[in-house]
C-alpha cells in the first residue's frame, strides 16, 4: 500500500511541475505583442446599364348589380385581355395573377339610415413580364385596346443582374481600399490585410410609371438606364 501511495505522489508532483513550466511568465524584461491597429471604412460601387426587360401590372375592373354578374363580366373581360398576349411573344410563365377581389358598392343612406348596397365591383390584376423591350409598346397598346382599365407599375430590370451586381461589389471594395489608403497615408501608415467585410446590400432602383396612366394608341416607352449599387464596410489592418 505504501508503494502505491508513493507512486501516486510522484505522478501528482510531475503534473504540478509541468503545469508550472507551461504557465505564462511575466515581469520585468518580458515583451508583449502590441494590439494591431485597424481602420474601418465604407465603400460604394455603382454600375449603369440599360434594362433588357420590363414588368407591367394590368387588369380589369368591372361593376354589376350582383356579385355573380360582376364576376362573370370580369372573367370574360380578362379572357379577352390575356388571349392575344401569346401572339406578341409573351409566354404563359410570364403572366401571373396578382390580385382578385370583390367588394360591394355602397351609397350613403338618407335620414340616418345605414349605407345601401347598390352593386358589386370585381378587380382582377395580372403581372406581365416582357422580355423583349421592343415589344413593350405593342403590349401596352394591345392591353388597352382589349379593355384593360388598369395599367400601372411599369418596372424595368435586367434578366441576368448578377454580373452587374458583382461588378458593383468589386468597385465597392476598390472604393473602400482607396479610402483606407487615404487615412493610412495621413497617419504615416500602410494598409495591410483585410480583417472583415460586411455587405450592406446591392440595390437596383426601378423607374415606374404613374398608376392608372392613360395610354394612347401609340405608346412611347423610354427605358433609359439603371444604376446597380453595392455598399460594403471593410476593416483593414494598419502597418508601419
Amino acid at each position: 500500500m505504501s508503494s502505491r501511495r508513493a507512486w501516486s505522489r510522484a505522478v501528482l508532483g510531475a503534473l504540478a511541475l509541468g503545469a508550472t513550466a507551461c504557465a505564462p511568465m511575466s515581469g520585468p524584461g518580458m515583451h508583449h505583442h502590441p494590439r494591431t491597429s485597424t481602420v474601418t471604412v465604407a465603400g460604394t460601387g455603382t454600375v449603369s446599364a440599360a434594362p433588357d426587360m420590363a414588368e407591367i401590372t394590368t387588369g380589369v375592373v368591372t361593376q354589376a348589380p350582383t356579385a355573380a354578374q360582376a364576376l362573370v363580366a370580369n372573367s370574360q373581360a380578362m379572357e379577352r385581355l390575356l388571349q392575344p398576349l401569346g401572339t406578341l411573344g409573351i409566354a404563359a410563365r410570364d403572366i401571373q395573377t396578382t390580385n382578385i377581389s370583390a367588394s360591394p358598392l355602397r351609397r350613403q343612406g338618407r335620414d340616418g339610415q345605414p349605407p345601401e348596397i347598390t352593386g358589386y365591383e370585381v378587380t382582377n390584376q395580372v403581372r406581365v413580364k416582357v422580355r423583349d423591350l421592343a415589344r413593350l409598346g405593342r403590349v401596352l397598346d394591345q392591353q388597352v385596346g382589349q379593355g384593360a382599365n388598369l395599367v400601372h407599375g411599369i418596372q424595368f430590370g435586367r434578366q441576368e443582374p448578377a454580373p452587374l451586381q458583382d461588378e458593383a461589389r468589386k468597385r465597392a471594395m476598390a472604393d473602400a481600399r482607396r479610402k483606407a489608403e487615404l487615412y493610412a497615408a495621413a497617419a504615416a501608415l500602410k494598409v495591410g490585410r483585410v480583417v472583415a467585410v460586411q455587405e450592406a446590400g446591392a440595390v437596383s432602383p426601378r423607374p415606374e410609371m404613374a398608376p392608372r396612366m392613360a395610354m394612347s394608341a401609340a405608346v412611347p416607352v423610354a427605358p433609359g438606364e439603371q444604376e446597380i449599387q453595392a455598399s460594403v464596410t471593410v476593416t483593414f489592418t494598419l502597418e508601419p
